[in-house]
């Protein structure tokens, strides 16, 4: 069995040693050793490097989490791996859950096309920028969406640029003849072909998208697919997802009626049609949606960015894609896998208890403050007191800082997130920005490397004692719950 050294301040070991000793049955065996500082979250590797003497009998040492620094040279230092642990020290548990049941999120089975619904509007190095943020978002094929009664001169020439430039398009148009050129310009899918302009399959290479001729015809469907099976050609079928509350349910058991009547063939499912046309958070409809491909193994899926509330759709599906098909691939529940299409709420929002506040607010004995949020609200602390209130105003007469603009503006910034977590039910960590998910590009922080000055170092003295010491970051904003 594994021995482990947790490394902490004086503030947290307590709530440490509780979390650690609460872990049955036990994984590994542990200690933890309190190297000498107040508060964990300023702990740096130099400071561990100077103050933990060789050797560690161990067969891992775990920091807290956001320890800053160079963290091989210490496993380098020790001869025993160094890692970080989670942020918060409550999160020990699942997070050495986590890493013993490890989800490989590079795989997936459903390919997003991703259109550009304006494309006849936008000149070429347009539509290429426009692919160039639809890919990084995820996007396998990009989809060229053609304007009914608008011209497109230059779709042979966006098709080819963008074949150029490294990426799978589609042309998706309801004139034959744009289609056609689409597909003589090298467009490697053509949406959408059925029973009247399924010639096009035969004049181009491109793999077609087939559809019926009305989304209720399912016969029609049926024809396709089967002419093109006799001719051994490749193909899409996509039966149809309608809106919301026009034929949403019946539409999705067309999808099941078509994977048991040709179990071998690839499906697509348009999810534009609820994403777009339902005003709710995209995140969790792309996560139905995708849970549906991945027990019908849809092939693809067309999606769109149109809506402003749908700004994100292409970055949530390649996210609902991967994690579907994990919890397909293992026989599992979709849970514990990624937290990243909670967007709004967080599955552990407070993991520390009023109670366990209160603990660690009466042994803090300086003037910094520090803010948590907690099932009863906000709480703000120092030597001073313990002050707890639902709204950040609220707490703004105890903090008498009037004097003090730098830190009402940080207290202030502080606080309003604080008051976010707890209203929405998230998890602040303070200093930190809170997490939103795939729902905003993520903020990637090198711990390797210092951090930057923080907002409330009042004298050039405390500057440079910060600096000298290897403290580079706010005291006065370091949150007292990591181990």
């Amino acid at each position: 069995m594994e021995h482990l050294v947790f490394l902490t301040g004086r503030l947290a070991e307590p709530a440490l040693v509780r979390v650690l000793g609460s872990m049955q049955p036990p994984s590994f065996t542990w200690e933890v050793r309190e190297i000498g500082l107040q508060v964990a979250a300023l702990m740096t590797a130099d400071m561990v490097k100077r103050r933990v003497p060789t050797p560690v009998a161990a067969s891992r040492m775990i920091l807290p989490g956001r320890c800053r620094g160079d963290i091989e040279a210490l496993s380098a230092h020790y001869g025993i791996p160094v890692e970080r642990g989670p942020e918060d020290l409550k999160d020990i548990p699942q997070h050495f859950k986590h890493a013993a049941q490890h989800v490989d999120l590079s795989q997936y089975r459903t390919k997003i096309f991703a259109e550009i619904v304006d494309a006849p509007r936008l000149d070429v190095d347009a539509i290429v920028a426009r692919a160039r943020l639809h890919a990084a978002d995820g996007a396998d094929v990009i989809d060229l969406g053609c304007l009914p009664s608008t011209d497109f001169p230059h779709l042979e020439d966006a098709v080819r640029a963008l074949k150029a430039a490294g990426f799978a398009v589609s042309v998706d148009s309801v004139d034959s003849q744009e289609l056609l050129r689409g597909g003589k310009a090298g467009a490697d899918y053509l949406l959408s072909l059925n029973l009247d302009n399924l010639w096009i399959a035969d004049e181009v290479a491109s793999t077609p998208i087939l559809i019926p001729r009305e989304p209720s015809d399912t016969a029609s469907l049926h024809a396709v697919i089967d002419a093109l099976r006799a001719k051994g050609r490749d193909f899409i079928a996509d039966p149809i997802l309608d809106p919301i509350p026009f034929g949403f349910t019946r539409s999705v058991t067309r999808y099941q009626a078509l994977r048991d009547a040709y179990p071998d063939i690839k499906i697509m499912m348009g999810v534009g049609n609820v994403t777009e046309l339902t005003e709710a958070d995209t995140s969790g409809i792309n996560a139905v949606l995708f849970g549906i491909c991945a027990e019908l193994d849809v092939a693809a899926v067309l999606t769109t960015q149109v809506s402003s509330h749908a700004r994100r759709a292409i970055r949530e599906a390649d996210v609902a894609r991967r994690v579907m098909f994990a919890a397909w691939q293992q026989s599992r529940l979709p849970k514990g896998i990624s937290d990243e299409l909670m967007t709004v709420h967080g599955k552990r929002p407070f993991p520390d208890t009023p109670e366990e506040i209160a603990v660690i607010a009466q042994s803090v004995r300086d003037p910094n403050f520090r803010v948590q949020a907690a099932e009863d609200g906000v709480h703000v602390y120092n030597r001073d007191g313990h002050r707890i209130a639902n709204d950040a105003f609220a707490h703004w007469p105890g903090l008498k800082l009037e004097g003090d603009g730098a830190h009402a503006f940080y207290m202030g910034v502080e606080l309003a997130r604080a008051e976010i977590a707890w209203k929405l039910g998230k998890r602040y960590v303070q200093d930190q920005p809170l997490r939103w998910g795939c729902a905003i590009d993520p903020v990637r922080e090198n711990l390797g490397a210092w951090c930057a000055l923080g907002p409330t170092m009042k004298t050039s003295a405390e500057k440079s004692a910060a600096r000298a010491s290897g403290l580079a970051t706010d005291a006065t904003s370091s949150a007292p719950q990591e181990p």
